[in-house]
């Protein structure tokens, strides 16, 4: 007679390991959630004008433009590239709208201008990078001193400040004031258009990244784009199209600053490329590529919006500013490998 074969024991596969609270803490979009928080505590016990929702809405548009452009600096860096030339891009679209300003056209025009002058920029720099095969941090350094050696030779000393009404009001305007909910009205934030674009763009990218096949294949790419070539992956397309992208959030990002600020001078936006690659990097973005998120890029554009604006309420000089900046992003790449060898104990 035969012996029965023992029952087999059925296991449950989960598609994830399970979360411990250690672990979770120590993720990095969690960690900016904390800093932000503790931002906006120190910020308000110093300072009792930091919670002031004009000034939060004044704090919000002076980083807005950067932001938006980061989300594409972002994907560039997730995809092992990178575009230096993205404040260039800045001052040369800004630029050309004066001038389409002093020719008479209107507000709808001079955006159209200025993302049309960016995307001029972006096809130039991904040509360069995925035609010519040169790497993206020599292509963009070469750039970034073309694109301001233009705006400088053509504008000189002198300062473009001729812009119609309706364009200088979608740059220094609030929107979203009031709602009204039936019986009465219901405040809300002043939001200004940049912030506005910034909050749409945001949840656009992340969805594009985090739940489409597009993403995924971003992040192949930053992994390993040479398996993710013979993966069938249109690698030197997606690389082309992220340049186009930031040029084109550049030449936007130019027009919005342009209206902020209702003048242009050559050297607008001059340095802006380190504060948007340290919000990138501060948003958990590897720079060895393939590895970031939106979220915490997202995190990262309030935490180093709300403690330059904190600084510069409690009248701290922009030196110092600039000196937090560039130990900011010093930081932010070892930190990470810190909390990594963490999470792994040690």
């Amino acid at each position: 007679m035969s012996t029965p074969l023992p029952t087999e024991e059925r296991y449950a596969v989960l598609d994830r390991a399970p979360r411990r609270l250690g672990a979770t803490l120590l993720r990095w979009d969690v960690i900016l959630l904390i800093l932000l928080v503790l931002t906006v505590a120190v910020n308000a016990i110093v300072s009792p004008y930091f919670l002031d929702v004009y000034n939060l809405a004044d704090a919000t548009s002076n980083f807005s433009e950067k932001a938006i452009i980061a989300l594409a600096m972002a994907l560039l860096i997730l995809v092992r590239d990178i575009d230096l030339s993205v404040a260039a891009i800045i001052a040369l679209a800004a630029m050309v709208i004066g001038y389409a300003a002093e020719a008479g056209f209107g507000a709808p025009v001079l955006f159209a201008v200025g993302i049309g002058v960016g995307i001029l920029c972006g096809v130039f720099n991904g040509f360069l990078v995925t035609c010519v095969r040169l790497p993206s941090i020599v292509v963009t350094i070469g750039t970034m001193s073309l694109f301001r050696g233009l705006t400088q030779v053509i504008l000189g000393d002198q300062a473009l400040t001729h812009y119609p009404q309706g364009f200088l009001n979608l740059g220094q305007n609030y929107f979203i004031p009031f709602v009204k909910t039936g019986i009465r009205w219901l405040f809300i934030p002043p939001v200004p258009l940049s912030f506005l674009i910034f909050l749409v763009l945001a949840a656009i990218f992340g969805i594009v990244l985090h739940k489409t096949a597009v993403g995924r294949q971003l992040f192949a790419i930053g992994s390993n784009p040479v398996a993710a070539r013979f993966s069938g992956i249109p690698v030197d397309r997606l690389r082309f199209i992220l340049f186009v992208l930031s040029g084109a959030l550049s030449g936007l990002g130019g027009a919005l600053l342009a209206a902020r600020l209702g003048s242009m001078r050559s050297n607008m936006a001059f340095g802006w490329e380190l504060d948007i690659v340290t919000m990138v990097i501060l948003g958990g973005v590897s720079i060895a590529g393939g590895v970031g998120s939106i979220l915490g890029v997202f995190l990262a554009v309030l935490v180093l919006g709300l403690v330059t604006f904190g600084m510069s309420l409690n009248n701290i000089p922009g030196q110092v500013v600039s000196v937090y900046t560039g130990a900011l992003l010093i930081a932010v790449i070892a930190i990470p490998r810190i909390f990594e060898r963490l999470r792994r104990g040690g």
